[in-house]
């Protein structure tokens, strides 16, 4: 596929070296040769690569067949990591010796969603800000605690190593890497060639699922339950309180405990919560939902939505649902 559009002379031709591991998921594995390859191939040689040539089991159920061993890798400009399955067993010895000779001779090394565990793994991440899939940032901070984790972003850019959450922040960033290379203008023609936004407002916050109903195990659960059905109304903490039986700062020390924010922020997160399932689920005003969340005005609910979710009611509903506002 190609777009007109001018595109610089290349300077040199980039070596990428996209690594399949057992389990790979496809969609991922694919990304690097559609959004690099789709407008600008004389700029970089794209190489599929496993621990040796031939095929490569994928998670999707049906093989890749990796061009070249793990001596691309070592050789090349730019590697990146493709998410796989088996995420809670490390790469064998030699891949993760190849990452890291790749690495010291200085490649540009670069994970897509859950493939940053195979670069935590070889100690990659170590000190630096790293993200993963939302799903899996808290595994990933236990498992590798010298990695700094950041669970709110698409990609994170340390210069010689780049981390994307998941799955599709994987075109993100590949469009980063050919921004950083290339120029915003040709970064510009590919997203649009693949249908793609050149840049996306937020993180993945606006992705990350909502906050599931309380356990009725909860010494809170009654009162959290009651507060969720009254989100509309003017609640405070006193409210909550007096709906507990309990006394303010001892509510506090509950909510910490089962919920870990302060009463005050839990119920925040739920009005916008609350906030996002109006905006997918209706075509009410921004002030209508506002009012119907508890948030207020309008004003205060773009506030907290952009602080909580990272982009404002607007964004979201468009990207959500593409309705009106």
């Amino acid at each position: 596929m190609s777009v007109d559009g001018p595109v610089p002379r290349p300077s040199r031709v980039r070596d990428v070296a996209v690594l399949a591991l057992p389990g790979a998921l496809p969609m991922e594995v694919g990304m690097p040769f559609q959004v690099l390859q789709s407008r600008t191939a004389e700029h970089y040689r794209l190489t599929l690569c496993g621990r040796s040539p031939g095929p490569v089991p994928t998670a999707g159920g049906f093989p890749v067949v990796a061009q070249a061993g793990l001596e691309a890798v070592v050789a090349a400009d730019t590697v990146i990591v493709p998410a796989y399955d088996d995420i809670d067993q490390p790469p064998a010895d030699d891949v993760l010796d190849a990452l890291r000779t790749a690495h010291a001779r200085g490649a540009r090394v670069v994970s897509i969603c859950v493939g940053a565990f195979a670069l935590a793994a070889a100690g990659l991440l170590d000190g630096r800000r790293a993200t993963t899939h939302w799903a899996y940032t808290d595994r990933l901070a236990a498992r590798y605690p010298l990695v700094r984790v950041d669970p709110d972003v698409l990609f994170v850019d340390e210069g010689d190593v780049l981390t994307s959450a998941g799955v599709a922040s994987g075109i993100d960033a590949c469009l980063h890497l050919l921004r950083t290379d290339l120029g915003a203008a040709v970064a510009n023609h590919v997203a649009r060639a693949i249908v793609a936004a050149p840049h996306r407002d937020g993180g993945q916050a606006q992705f990350i699922a909502r906050t599931t109903p309380p356990d009725a195990a909860s010494t809170l659960a009654g009162t959290r339950a009651w507060a969720l059905d009254h989100l509309h109304e003017p609640l405070t903490v006193a409210d909550l309180a007096r709906h507990a039986s309990m006394s303010q700062r001892t509510l506090a020390r509950a909510f910490a405990a089962e919920t870990g924010a302060s009463p005050l922020r839990w119920l925040t997160a739920a009005r916008v919560d609350r906030a996002r399932e109006l905006l997918e689920r209706t075509d009410w005003s921004t002030d209508r939902v506002a009012q119907e969340c508890g948030l207020g005005t309008a004003a205060n609910m773009r506030l907290h939505f952009h602080r909580l979710v990272g982009v404002s009611p607007s964004d979201y509903r468009r990207t959500f649902v593409g309705g009106p506002v």
